[in-house]
């Protein structure tokens, strides 16, 4: 049977989304004492956690990006793996945005709520491909839903980049990335 409402276990505090019956925060803005953590971006992978919790690749990411400060004690959890934490069970699952990110299952009573830092639907050999998880409820970061964000194909844009290369081999060509993506609501 599934809580009446999803706001009596999971809430928002000073350090970001807190899950009560897991003990756990995702993507915390601070130090936490247990962090789930979707993906490497230093928008969501912070300094400073005493335990992380996230894809082996994250995980790299957060150590080569934090060095020590990436977490006190870190776990590994491999997509579709399931492991309790505190009363809930929690399930990683691709979200396709970059190498290592993750979607996070927590189950909790007959409860599926679905959360993701930032999740990508089109295709990218670069991580594995966004998995559509069945849940109740879905929260995911929307920094590019704005509808000021308009992105062309991704095919088009280094076609682009490639005539302009081929076209103007004496110019220097910059290119922008951010540690956000141009597609995180899909």
């Amino acid at each position: 049977m599934k809580p009446e409402r999803f706001d009596s276990w999971l809430t928002v505090d000073r350090k970001g989304l807190y899950c009560r019956p897991g003990g756990f925060h995702i993507d915390p803005y601070g130090g936490a004492k247990r962090a789930v953590v979707t993906h490497g971006h230093s928008d969501h992978a912070r300094p400073g956690h005493e335990h992380v919790l996230a894809t082996r690749e994250t995980l790299a990411v957060m150590t080569t990006r934090l060095g020590s400060a990436a977490g006190r004690s870190t776990q590994a959890l491999a997509y579709g793996e399931t492991i309790g934490i505190g009363d809930v069970a929690v399930t990683l699952f691709p979200a396709g945005h970059v190498l290592g990110s993750a979607q996070v299952l927590i189950e909790w009573k007959g409860a599926r709520v679905v959360v993701s830092g930032d999740y990508k639907r089109a295709a990218d050999p670069t991580c594995a491909p966004f998995e559509v998880v069945p849940c109740h409820l879905f929260i995911t970061e929307a920094t590019f839903a704005l509808p000021v964000f308009q992105h062309g194909d991704a095919s088009e844009e280094v076609a682009k980049l490639i005539r302009s290369r081929t076209q103007f081999p004496e110019r220097a060509h910059v290119v922008g990335a951010s540690m956000g993506s141009a597609n995180a609501s899909g």
